[in-house]
């Protein structure tokens, strides 16, 4: 998320080193770079996807550059919870993000992940087409949206226990605050 230089206390080496922010999950993690082979720069993009072990005193990740570069931890903070669904990212990733969404929450079996793949890219089709357009009333989209997946529950519904049932209601109702929320912001 960010990088800076880190500051030579007196005594240390002259090595350069760098204090790179990492945001994992819901936690904003401050890690201690140094750069292989001499090298006195840090490459990184705000945003930018990667795999990362996270270690009780360390973070580790993998690169094809330098192999396995383990960083100690500087500090950490605890961000808010984030939106079950991050809406900025749809529809594109709609499909995907849903899938492992319900696949978490709804603790899915592989057998009932694979019956419900069919009706989520249904719905997330239908959901982009009506949801992120401009053609149509923020409350006309909605209301569509709640049809559209009003129609993916039923169909859903026999796949998933009872209490997988009772789970997904609690998820629908807070993806369509969410939702609300994200119209408005668009809107204004």
């Amino acid at each position: 998320m960010a990088v800076a230089r880190h500051p030579v206390a007196p005594g240390e080496s002259d090595v350069v080193r760098y204090d790179v922010s990492l945001k994992i999950r819901n936690t904003m993690y401050v890690v201690l770079y140094t750069p292989p082979n001499g090298a006195n720069s840090v490459e990184y993009a705000a945003g930018i996807d990667m795999l990362f072990l996270v270690g009780k005193d360390s973070v580790t990740f993998n690169s094809k550059m330098t192999g396995t570069t383990a960083m100690p931890i500087l500090r950490t903070e605890s961000l808010p919870e984030e939106p079950v669904l991050d809406w900025s990212k749809a529809p594109g990733k709609y499909f995907s993000m849903k899938l492992q969404h319900l696949s978490e929450s709804l603790d899915l079996s592989s057998d009932q992940r694979s019956r419900i793949k069919p009706i989520i890219e249904q719905e997330a089709g239908e959901a982009a087409q009506v949801c992120f357009t401009s053609t149509l009333s923020v409350q006309d989209r909605l209301n569509r949206w709640e049809m559209i997946v009003h129609s993916s529950d039923d169909k859903m519904k026999p796949v998933l226990s009872q209490a997988q049932w009772q789970t997904l209601q609690e998820i629908r109702k807070e993806q369509k605050q969410e939702l609300k929320q994200l119209m408005a912001k668009r809107k204004s």
